[in-house]
């Protein structure tokens, strides 16, 4: 690509060092990990402060320029991959890394936009405290997109979703002006909450550049249970039954199928089998607390052993130390990757109600298989609030790239079956390139129209992530 003509100037502005030109530099910044977004830009900026990044959304404002704001690059529907035309520009929040404050007492972190999510969960560790947002990703992902996309992940049953876990943002608009909103109270009831709309919003209406972040109580005894089961049906009741018993003591409850286990086994280094025999569906367990006097381990063997007596489960392993807790979800959190090797995989992130996730995946099993037979679908996720990853990998030995030709007639198919159920089309990933045509049918007219209302009073000149969400 032929160099930006603004890219001296934004060299003044952030520094030469931190505008990339060339294709070598910007290679990371341009591809999404499942291959399904190759992107093209002029020049990848990366600021170094807020206001860097007020510096340099002024000028693109002056100058009519495109911007995508870029995270850790582990977003799943495309949003933060700029478009193959080359006019947009992306802005990395990576060296937006600093920790700017913890208090302990006030259970409340800020830190900036760029900082790794692991990074973050390990400093509240420092202080005796727990950021319970937990995703596969961790290692890499940033906490500046998580709070973009509104990001789930396996800790939502107990803490909520990431919009659960903010309590204040520092935001630069797209005309470059700085909104400082890091606030830590836990009641401010002075108007709109201004937050709540660039949390979910995707980069579509502000860059997340700051955030202040609620902390929680370290658990002081954690127990976790690997347990074999017969169908979803089954994993259901348990999970009505361990929630009746453990209440807020239940701090994660995933469902798995044993093609899922069968495939981190093969490709994901350091992973056992938990469990002796074989099984079709399992379930990863976990009750914790921050009391060292509550009886947790006495409480899980209590809620399986009444499992166990009802008929519910085939085959229990208990976690005998934390390290064993840690190989548990080392599976779970390693389900995404280990469909790569195994070929094609076609992707849903749906929620239904809880109640409905058996028969959902009854029913969006069968039809699949009967679309493509052959095909292993590979559904696995969080029992406890709805939310199914429902991924659907090819057959084996089937072409790849034939395969994924079939992605929107499944998706249909799929997408189908949860409206069915009253679900969504997108649980924790959002929207972003991926499925903008998906939201016209999932959303009503005055919905859509309300939500353009927004964008368009936010950004007039549509120039921050153009074409993504609407």
């Amino acid at each position: 690509m032929e160099r930006s003509p603004h890219a001296a100037c934004f060299a003044e502005l952030i520094g030469a060092a931190n505008v990339l030109t060339s294709p070598d530099d910007q290679a990371p910044y341009l591809r999404e990990w499942r291959d399904l977004y190759q992107g093209v830009t002029p020049v990848v900026l990366r600021p170094g402060t807020t206001q860097e990044v007020a510096q340099v959304m002024t000028y693109a404002y002056e100058n009519d320029l495109k911007i995508v704001p870029q995270g850790g690059n582990t977003g799943l529907v495309g949003g933060q991959i700029p478009q193959e035309t080359g006019e947009e520009i992306v802005l990395s929040l990576s060296r937006l890394n600093r920790i700017r404050d913890v208090d302990p007492v006030g259970f409340t972190i800020t830190a900036e936009a760029g900082v790794v999510l692991e990074a973050l969960q390990n400093e509240a560790e420092k202080a005796e405290r727990l950021f319970p947002l937990s995703l596969g990703a961790q290692g890499s992902c940033q906490i500046g997109g998580n709070i973009s996309t509104n990001a789930g992940g396996t800790a939502v049953l107990a803490y909520g979703n990431t919009r659960d876990l903010v309590l204040g943002l520092e935001v630069v608009l797209p005309n470059g002006e700085i909104w400082n909103g890091l606030r830590t109270l836990r009641k401010d009831n002075t108007g709109y909450d201004l937050k709540q709309l660039f949390i979910g919003g995707e980069g579509t209406l502000g860059i997340i550049t700051a955030a202040s972040l609620k902390l929680f109580p370290k658990p002081r005894k954690l127990e976790a249970a690997f347990v074999g089961l017969p169908d979803p049906h089954a994993a259901l009741k348990l999970f009505t039954l361990a929630k009746a018993e453990a209440g807020p003591v239940l701090t994660g409850f995933e469902i798995m199928p044993r093609v899922g286990v069968e495939f981190c086994l093969k490709h994901l280094e350091g992973a056992r089998d938990p469990l002796e025999g074989s099984h079709p569906w399992y379930v990863l367990m976990e009750l914790s607390s921050g009391s060292d006097a509550f009886p947790v381990r006495d409480l899980m063997e209590s809620v399986l052993g009444n499992a166990f007596e009802d008929g519910l489960v085939e085959d229990a392993a208990f976690a005998q130390n934390l390290s064993q807790v840690q190989d548990f979800w080392h599976i779970r959190h390693g389900m995404s990757e280990v469909q790569k090797p195994e070929g094609g995989s076609i992707k849903h992130d749906v929620s239904v109600p809880v109640a409905s996730i058996p028969e959902f995946l009854d029913k969006a099993m069968a039809a699949v298989e009967a679309f493509v037979p052959g095909c292993r679908p590979v559904p696995f996720g969080h029992i406890g609030d709805g939310n199914i990853h429902f991924n659907v990998s090819q057959p084996v030995g089937a072409d790849k790239d034939a395969y994924l030709a079939k992605w929107d007639e499944m998706n249909t198919i799929v997408h189908d079956i949860v409206g069915d159920f009253g679900g969504s089309i997108s649980a924790e990933h959002g929207i972003g390139r991926l499925k903008k045509d998906l939201l016209r049918q999932a959303k009503s007219e005055i919905e859509l129209d309300l939500m353009q209302r927004i964008k368009t009073a936010f950004d007039p000149k549509g120039l921050l992530s153009p074409g993504r969400v609407l």
